[in-house]
């Protein structure tokens, strides 16, 4: 899941596209923490951009003083949130490719046929590939098919067909927005209305005529003006130029109009529409439906124990003062949120989002003291954060502990663009709820259903028999899914892991703060264990290619391996086409 945004001006002597769009990186930068960019087009179709890891006050600096750098009356902009695959500045986003016409590509979701469409770029259209990340892919497939038209200069029809021919190729979910230099923006969602993404309008305050923006979240358009937001449809493309009216071209016949229900349950700012339904009023549902299922989990004596509804901060304080409301039981806020914690399932590693749950909350004691209290959180996912949050109860003076879920089991991997975790990581792939309940501490662990969770959504629809994609709740995908994907997708994400537990270590290690287990892990390398953990390399199987960074030597103040010192990748990689953020982040701006 990543946030995408695009902005187009009505005059073409505008030079302030950057500046709005940086306004509204913040207001999407929920979705994405790892990394974000804006990109820009001026007069005479010159590009200009600036990217890089880290979120957007790091990357355009505090005061934006960045933003002046981007000139230009159209832009995009992305926001990266870690997957499966690498975090090198070189995957930040905008990608560009400066054949056909100049393509700066932001993309949200993730494509399941990677591998066929490496080997067909690869073989048949001889495009260079130079970054593990599939948005790279995708950007190639779209300028080869472009390219085919043999033109100098396209057209609206042009890029409508070569669309089309790109969605017979990709397979996964996706929602983008593009700039082509000097011609237009262009934005397009896949065929089962997977990801979002919505467009606006406004009246430009600078001579006729009207600005457009596009955006994952309708709150980036309400904050910047833009009214008369409309879901851009599934398989549908919209091309907007210059001083022009969107032209919308269906670019694939829609298979299903199904939007990741985890949008409503986690992602999602409250104050957002997707696809018509208010994720407010779906959380609201979402409790309701909750408390039902409590009381037909617990006994009468169970409900009448409960003295107060607690909810975990922040994605869960709406279902949760739902749950309290039915259940006729006091609510209140218990714990005390740090705004400025990554989200802990991201965290390369157990013990680091075990530290972080309790960096990012602490309880107030005066809540939780000789009481029995019942948490409510919007989702369990490893069980990690649920664990340490009912320690945190408990050393805080809760007496019992009961745990409920919004979200139903999660039992499957996510495979558009959320990297949640491995299957064999999720609390519940192996578990019921009883033993989930004494591997976290609680009571009793109750979860939403999935019937019930699917309805809070579609009863808010304005389309009848709304679909979702709930494949992480029951294995059920909405789009095909090619044998051997999964396989390859935990070997991708494993070596990930590995590789962003070792920097974690390093980090550590220079920050004064590494325990003995990162200490063993800079100095032997690591490996990932039976459990599916990466643990410090046991040093008995050097030669097996399982661990990383197995013999170190220092050059330059870092640790390499030794004899590697060439073939080994640099930790951050830049973008090789256009001057970027990452170019100077580390020397000039720390």
């Amino acid at each position: 899941m990543c946030g995408i945004l695009a902005l187009i001006h009505a005059n073409g002597t505008e030079t302030s596209a950057a500046s709005e769009l940086h306004e509204a990186l913040y207001l999407l930068q929920h979705r994405g923490q790892d990394a974000c960019g804006i990109a820009t087009c001026a007069s005479g179709g010159k590009i200009y951009q600036c990217k890089g890891n880290g979120m957007a006050a790091k990357v355009f600096r505090d005061d934006g003083a960045r933003v002046s750098d981007l000139p230009g009356y159209m832009g995009i902009g992305h926001l990266r949130y870690p997957t499966a695959g690498s975090s090198a500045n070189a995957e930040a986003q905008p990608f560009y490719v400066n054949s056909p016409v100049g393509i700066c590509f932001a993309h949200n979701g993730n494509l399941i046929n990677a591998t066929e469409l490496k080997r067909f770029l690869d073989l048949e259209a001889h495009r260079h590939i130079n970054t593990e990340s599939d948005s790279e892919l995708m950007v190639n497939i779209f300028a080869n098919e472009l390219n085919e038209t043999g033109k100098a200069r396209v057209n609206d029809k042009d890029i409508f067909a070569a669309l089309s021919r790109m969605y017979t190729r990709c397979v996964g979910g996706w929602a983008c927005t593009a700039m082509l230099a000097g011609f237009g923006l262009i934005g397009f969602r896949d065929s089962y209305g997977i990801r979002p993404l919505v467009l606006g309008s406004r009246p430009s305050d600078n001579g006729p005529g009207t600005d457009w923006m596009m955006a994952s979240e309708s709150v980036a358009l309400d904050q910047r003006g833009f009214t008369n937001v409309l879901d851009i449809l599934p398989g549908q493309a919209v091309i907007i130029q210059k001083g022009a009216a969107p032209v919308f071209r269906q670019v694939q016949e829609p298979f299903r109009y199904a939007p990741d229900i985890f949008e409503y349950v986690y992602f999602a700012r409250p104050d957002t529409v997707i696809d018509g339904i208010s994720v407010q009023e779906s959380r609201e549902r979402m409790g309701y439906k909750l408390a039902d299922t409590i009381q037909r989990r617990l006994d009468p004596a169970e409900l009448a124990d409960i003295d107060v509804v607690i909810p975990i901060p922040e994605t869960s304080n709406t279902s949760a003062a739902c749950v309290a409301e039915r259940l006729k039981k006091p609510y209140c806020q218990g714990f005390v949120k740090n705004r400025y914690v990554f989200r802990t399932f991201i965290m390369p590693g157990q013990k680091a989002r075990e530290k972080s749950v309790r960096r990012k909350l602490n309880p107030m004691k005066i809540k939780f003291e000789g009481k029995n209290v019942l948490l409510v959180d919007d989702s369990i996912v490893r069980g990690t954060t649920s664990r340490e949050i009912v320690n945190m109860a408990r050393e805080a003076g809760a007496r019992k502990v009961y745990f409920a879920s919004c979200a139903p089991r999660i039992t499957h991997a996510h495979i558009y663009g959320i990297d949640l975790a491995s299957p064999s990581e999720l609390i519940a792939h192996h578990r019921d709820e009883e033993s989930i309940a004494k591997h976290i501490g609680a009571i009793k662990v109750i979860y939403q259903t999935l019937d019930d969770l699917k309805a809070a959504c579609a009863e808010l629809s304005p389309r009848p028999h709304q679909e979702f994609e709930v494949g992480v709740f029951c294995g059920s995908y909405v789009t095909p899914v090619e044998p051997g994907y999964f396989e390859h997708l935990e070997k991708v994400r494993g070596e990930t892991k590995k590789l962003k537990v070792m920097e974690s270590a390093r980090e550590a290690i220079a920050n004064g703060s590494a325990g003995e287990e990162e200490i063993r892990m800079a100095t032997n390398g690591v490996e990932v264990n039976e459990d599916g953990q990466v643990v410090a390399a046991s040093g008995n199987n050097s030669s097996d290619g399982e661990t990383v960074n197995r013999e170190m030597t220092m050059r330059n103040g870092k640790r390499v391996r030794e004899g590697d010192e060439e073939s080994s990748p640099p930790r951050d990689r830049m973008d090789i086409s256009l001057h970027n953020f990452g170019d100077y982040a580390q020397d000039t701006h720390s």
